[in-house]
């Protein structure tokens, strides 16, 4: 089963999705952040595999927000791909390279990325996504897949400008609707090894990344033990494991999105996230 979060902006429900996303199921909670913090969340995957075919409904035409609309935190990598550090002329970091995007900054898939009058130099970044399922404090590597819930996407949208300008990353990151994400949450058992999955950014049908998660300089069990050394990881927390190279700003010349473009991140073995691009 996938997990997700649909309805309105602001009013997202926590549902389970079947595997062929055809059919769904409400959870029973008020989102799978609150079933995660109260420790239920197996007794709801539970009662989910034991409901009757009568009792899982058809999609409707619906938004799906951000799985976890309101996390406490969202801790991004940088140069988490050798590839990437190199296309910027910088040597790979020796450990990781954290920093913060704003949860408010979050959206769905098919929500509008919008341009703010302040920020022409927009560009976006196609990430795998670690949702924390439990606290984690001081977890070792060997223990990490324990604390993960699942695996998402995220487009880690960045305003050039401000990023480079201010000398520190977290206002370009986090302009809102600068954090698309999603549709849905891949089960951490779904996934067989997180670490041989294909990724990839379109940006109107053409090919701007494309790696493979063999390729993070520093791999996700690593990721979530040395985040939950520097500070507590909560139920729901996101953790955005980085970006291949091939991202607009580095490009010869540059390229920035505009209004009336599509950007669709695509993770093989978790899905597809495409966001429309509007001035704000």
């Amino acid at each position: 089963m996938k997990l997700a979060s649909s309805g309105e902006a602001g009013k997202e429900r926590p549902i389970f999705l079947s595997a062929d996303g055809a059919r769904y199921l409400p959870a029973r909670g008020a989102s799978w952040r609150t079933i995660l913090e109260r420790g239920a969340f197996a007794d709801e995957a539970a009662a989910a595999g034991a409901a009757s075919a009568e009792e899982w409904h058809a999609i409707p035409p619906v938004r799906f927000g951000p799985p976890i609309p309101e996390p406490s935190k969202i801790v991004a990598i940088g140069l988490n791909y050798r590839e990437h550090a190199e296309e910027q002329g910088k040597e790979p970091p020796k450990a990781p390279l954290l920093f913060a995007k704003a949860p408010s900054c979050l959206i769905g898939a098919g929500d509008a990325i919008r341009i703010p009058p302040q920020e022409e130099k927009v560009d976006a970044e196609g990430e795998l996504c670690v949702v924390i399922g439990v606290v984690a404090r001081r977890v070792p590597a060997d223990r990490a897949s324990r604390y993960i819930l699942g695996y998402t996407i995220m487009n880690d949208v960045s305003g050039r400008g401000a990023q480079y300008g201010d000398k520190q990353w977290f206002r370009g990151k986090s302009f809102d609707t600068f954090g698309p994400c999603g549709p849905w949450i891949i089960q951490a058992r779904d996934v067989p090894d997180v670490h041989a999955l294909s990724v990839r950014a379109r940006w109107n049908g053409t090919k701007m990344q494309e790696s493979t998660t063999a390729s993070l300089i520093f791999g996700v069990f690593d990721l979530v033990s040395y985040v939950s050394h520097q500070m507590t990881l909560m139920p729901g927390d996101l953790i955005a494991t980085g970006t291949p190279s091939g991202v607009g700003v580095f490009r010869d010349p540059p390229v920035f999105l505009k209004p009336g473009d599509r950007v669709r991140i695509e993770i093989d073995g978790i899905g597809a996230l495409e966001n429309p691009v509007d001035n704000a």
